[in-house]
């Protein structure tokens, strides 16, 4: 498929003029519209699919906000915006961008209050426990490795993770259906299964301008017009296969489940570059091992095929996935059978049992690992585990805590079985304000992109956390759809 634009001097009807065209109708886009809507601009939304929701109604809607929302001030929670800039900063380190974190941390609270305004309801409360998310209709969680080495020792932590106020994995359906009500409530036209296959300029060259969109629509292709600008909204490339291979191969053959909408497809990725536009990060994924909960798996060790530690377990699943495919396979997740608790019904990993034993010797020689290598490493783990400090990878002494027999293994390479999921975290290259760029840095004339279509915050799959992607996607779209809207 061809995303090369066209002329405006080549289009012979236009179907319709409106300031403001946005394509995909999911977290990022709808907040585009609603932005641009309320700043004076009229909007018109072209998705591909039957429906709104793209990836966010997907999600689990957590949203990764910090810097003092009402939620952590009324549990208690004194948090930062430097806190949540220094943390993200140095977690998305090196790609991450100053500018756009900077935004991001200090206008954390005030985007939660503009998404309650609009109707979105979250319960002044917290849910404690380690876990991947809250499935009460609990608020507040931990959803990075804030309270883990690195970290924990630079920036004070603080949960960040805000689940709306609904019980289960439920929150994505309910945020787009509030995201979509406000949308209709607004100047705002929503075509539905509509495509948007190619941009129109009025020149070709740098000093072009993007002018409308060509969308197929009704079995026919029309071309609409835009006074101000197109916003891009139509999510990453995980759904795009060949895309993946050139860009993340790495992350293709790792992840076991592409998580997305089957629109992910890199569509307004491609659509900016056949515009000059600049992709940045693009080998970049999140690549999850979710272990937890039952949290007390946080208890067991993960080796490699060496059968040596690699990490601190008390981190975020995300950064441990990133660790894991660097090493040596297999790996294998090894602990006490009374920590394996309830792992067969809470967890989501599926990871199959490899190997159990007795003893470590009994183990070591079910996973077939050099010999005495995991019986050593076992040995200084429960070594540090007594002394209450892990001097080597820093795991919280919360969770440290002898490995004595039975054991259990869990075999966690990839391939094996185990359900390892990714996304991915590249794209086109903005402005804080959402202006896409062209390969030398400059700005194109009337192009915007949000969500998953840009490169936002999160930048690295050993530094991501949940709801940092619907966080995102949220927030960019509101500056974009603001700053196309009001820019001269």
């Amino acid at each position: 498929m061809s995303f090369a634009p066209i002329l405006e001097a080549d289009v012979k009807n236009w179907t319709e003029t409106r300031d403001v065209l946005i394509v995909g109708f999911g977290g990022a886009g709808a907040c585009a519209a609603i932005e641009a809507a309320d700043n004076g601009a009229s909007v018109t939304i072209f998705e591909a699919a039957s429906e709104s929701g793209g990836s966010t109604k997907l999600s689990s809607a957590e949203l990764y906000l910090g810097g003092g929302t009402k939620v952590q001030k009324a549990v208690g929670y004194d948090d930062s915006a430097d806190d949540v800039y220094g943390y993200l900063m140095d977690s998305n380190g090196p790609q991450a961008d100053p500018e756009k974190v900077r935004a991001y941390a200090d206008g954390g609270a005030d985007h939660l209050d503009w998404l309650m305004a609009l109707g979105v309801p979250f319960k002044m409360s917290e849910y404690p426990e380690r876990a991947m998310m809250a499935l009460t209709d609990d608020c507040l969680l931990y959803t990075g490795s804030e309270k883990a080495w690195p970290y924990v020792d630079k920036y004070k932590p603080a949960p960040r993770g805000h689940n709306l106020y609904v019980e289960g994995d439920n929150g994505g359906p309910l945020l787009v259906k509030i995201l979509t009500e406000a949308v209709e409530q607004r100047d705002v036209h929503v075509h539905l299964e509509a495509r948007a296959l190619r941009l129109i300029v009025d020149q070709f060259g740098p000093e072009q301008r993007i002018v409308g969109l060509v969308v197929r629509e009704d079995m026919e292709e029309r071309c609409y017009r835009a006074t101000r600008g197109v916003v891009l909204c139509a999510g990453g490339f995980v759904m795009n296969q060949e895309m993946m291979q050139d860009y993340a191969p790495e992350l293709a053959k790792a992840g076991t489940v592409p998580i997305g909408n089957p629109n992910d497809t890199g569509g307004g990725i491609q659509m900016g570059l056949s515009v000059g536009a600049r992709a940045i990060n693009m080998h970049e994924g999140f690549l999850s091992v979710p272990f937890y909960p039952p949290a007390t798996l946080t208890h067991g060790i993960f080796v490699n095929g060496q059968g040596q530690r690699f990490i601190n377990e008390d981190a975020y699943h995300g950064r441990i996935g990133c660790y894991l495919v660097k090493q040596a396979f297999p790996v294998y997740l090894v602990l006490n059978v009374d920590d394996y608790a309830d792992y067969e019904t809470a967890s989501w990993l599926a990871a199959p049992v490899k190997g159990t034993g007795e003893t470590i010797d009994e183990l070591a020689e079910e996973l077939d690992l050099p010999t005495g290598s995991l019986q050593e490493t076992v040995s200084r783990y429960n070594e540090a585990a007594e002394a209450g400090s892990d001097s080597r990878f820093h795991k919280s002494d919360v969770w440290l805590k002898p490995l004595t027999g039975p054991f259990v293994a869990l075999d966690c390479t990839p391939g094996a079985g185990a359900f390892l999921p990714h996304f991915t975290l590249g794209g086109l290259d903005t402005t804080v304000d959402g202006v896409v760029l062209n390969a030398e840095g400059s700005s194109i004339n009337g192009l915007y992109a949000a969500g998953r279509t840009a490169c936002g915050v999160p930048r690295r799959g050993d530094g991501y956390a949940s709801g940092s992607s619907v966080g995102d996607a949220t927030f960019s779209g509101r500056r974009a759809g603001r700053h196309i809207a009001t820019a001269q």
